[in-house]
């Protein structure tokens, strides 16, 4: 069986077609493949990233990301920067995406990463894309290293639940789930039949009694779907259960920035009364 990633790069270079150059006019319109854009383009080969990539909520690069001008998906705007290469998401602004195939720019979609084993792939993919191969290759290797300091073998690990808006429960099947799998817990939506995730109940959250709750920052302003995180019982369960942030920039992309999320909820379950 082959690698994955020399399966993804072999793909990649397969998509780009024999002795084809390396773009040199790239455009990122997903926060997701904003920052593996920035991570791994070459000098002047990054054109654009999109607009979600400077919001320090959202992301875990937007210092940096100040350094490219900024888009907002629209294929008007991006047509005008003239690339010869469009990253995106698989759900991002579709009408966008295939305006600009219309107009024969060529746009690759990139599936968002649901494990740490995908985090490696994503690299490899736009490595592939942009012919950076051995700088994707590179960040693999950091990675790998940063993921194995953090690594320690648990006994009997403490159960968590990551909840969210509107009640839902990431499960192990997902990024989310990956990263509170590899600080050390086990995922109290499994429990329930959740694999990728669902809405959870509130009673049922409260039943489960998890050692652990791992809860968003509410965004501001007023949300209905975010009233059942400061709902009495939710509050409750946190005065006897311990209590992590779930912070969107190191959560919601598949980037070397997971091991920030990793490394904080490591922290959590070693503070957690009789934790392994």
């Amino acid at each position: 069986m082959r690698h994955p990633l020399r399966l993804v790069l072999a793909m990649s270079l397969a998509l780009a077609g024999p002795g084809q150059a390396a773009p040199q006019r790239v455009v990122s319109i997903n926060l997701c493949t904003d920052q593996l854009a920035m991570m791994l383009a070459a000098p002047g080969q990054l054109l654009s990233v999109s607009y979600l990539a400077q919001d320090p909520r959202s992301s875990a690069m937007a210092e940096e990301a100040l350094a490219w001008p900024a888009n907002h998906g629209l294929a008007e705007e991006i047509f005008l920067l003239d690339p010869d290469l469009v990253v995106a998401g698989s759900f991002t602004a579709r009408a966008t995406v295939s305006m600009l195939r219309r107009l024969g720019i060529p746009v690759v979609t990139m599936t968002p990463a649901r494990s740490l084993d995908e985090v490696r792939d994503r690299i490899a993919e736009m490595g592939g894309l942009l012919g950076r191969e051995e700088a994707a290759a590179m960040l693999v290797t950091e990675f790998d290293a940063g993921l194995a300091a953090l690594s320690e073998t648990v006994a009997d690990p403490p159960r968590a639940a990551i909840y969210a808006a509107r009640g839902y429960a990431s499960g192990p099947a997902s990024l989310s789930g990956a990263i509170l799998e590899a600080a050390g817990f086990a995922n109290v939506a499994e429990e329930v039949g959740l694999s990728v995730g669902g809405v959870l109940p509130l009673e049922q959250l409260v039943m489960l009694d998890p050692d652990l709750v791992v809860l968003p920052q509410p965004w501001p302003g007023a949300s209905r779907a975010e009233e059942v995180l400061s709902h009495p019982a939710l509050l409750a369960l946190q005065e006897r259960a311990g209590t992590a942030p779930l912070t969107d920039r190191d959560w919601v992309c598949g980037t070397p920035h997971v091991l920030r999320a990793i490394a904080g909820l490591a922290e959590a379950r070693k503070e957690l009364p009789e934790s392994p």
